[in-house]
């Protein structure tokens, strides 16, 4: 029985692991062939560890397990050159790009680092700036099959609500993450409307706390028992377990697939309510 996504090809930046890790492997088990894209170092306005060399390839296994092909290289999306390269290389071995998961985030909010201007700077270069970039480098493959497709941008519940509650929260991280946050919405709706003549969706999600080593490690932790208002603020309506990426990932599935090929300029909240509470 043919996959729903078979023939098709995914890039996804951010793939070492979390939510990234998660698409990857989601649309690699519905027929997909995966690019996956991650910086796989540290920056320094970033408190918590961020992924590793040895991330990146568990995502390769992972992929590779299901049956599905899969092209990973180590790079930043503040890098447009870098970008392009791994499309050709994802091209030259697939033949396309079907659908851009641009997904790549920090969250440079806690400690000493995210109170450093810096902080600012690399939120919006990371996921406002590799955003675009990401959907420029890819674009060219999407209109050479001429087939349509999707892409969907990782925004967060700080994409309509800051990640700030008070004065103690106001760091340049928690700044420069809102900023870049609510951007990505009309970096959407620009490409929403532009790109509607070539059969392209584009939409955002909008995770609440998803449990993944951006959320739950030691660095964010102190900060948020250190400013309980931002723990509050990061509680969702509906009662249930820490949100797991695998479920980000059937909205990403759901977003791309037949059954969203209706759907285009939206921004999705998957955020058990945490906007509106």
């Amino acid at each position: 029985m043919p996959q729903p996504f078979e023939g098709k090809v995914a890039f996804i930046t951010g793939a070492a692991r979390g939510q990234g890790r998660a698409h990857a492997v989601r649309f690699a088990e519905e027929g997909a062939d995966i690019i996956a894209f991650d910086l796989c170092d540290q920056i320094a306005s970033v408190a918590y560890p961020m992924a590793t060399p040895e991330d990146l390839d568990e995502t390769v296994k992972l992929v590779e397990k299901t049956g599905r092909r899969i092209v990973a290289e180590q790079g930043d999306v503040r890098d447009l050159e870098a970008l392009r390269s791994v499309v050709a290389k994802g091209v030259d071995e697939f033949g396309r790009i079907d659908f851009v998961l641009a997904n790549a985030g920090i969250l440079p909010a806690a400690g000493d680092q995210g109170r450093e201007l810096a902080a600012f700077v690399d939120a919006v270069n990371v996921m406002l700036n590799g955003v675009y970039y990401t959907i420029v480098a890819a674009l060219p493959s999407m209109f050479a099959h001429g087939d349509g497709g999707a892409i969907v941008i990782t925004s967060s519940a700080a994409g309509f609500r800051p990640v700030t509650t008070d004065f103690g929260t106001a760091s340049h991280g928690a700044a420069g993450y809102t900023a870049a946050k609510h951007g990505v919405i009309g970096v959407m709706r620009h490409f929403a409307i532009a790109l509607a003549e070539k059969n392209i969706r584009v939409n955002t999600v909008h995770p609440g706390g998803v449990a993944t080593p951006m959320i739950y490690n030691e660095a964010m932790a102190t900060w948020s028992a250190e400013h309980p208002s931002f723990s509050v603020s990061q509680q969702p309506l509906l009662a249930g377990p820490p949100v797991e990426p695998e479920v980000i990932s059937d909205t990403m599935v759901y977003l791309c697939g037949a059954t969203g090929r209706h759907v285009t300029g939206v921004a999705l909240p998957v955020d058990g309510g945490q906007i509106i509470g």
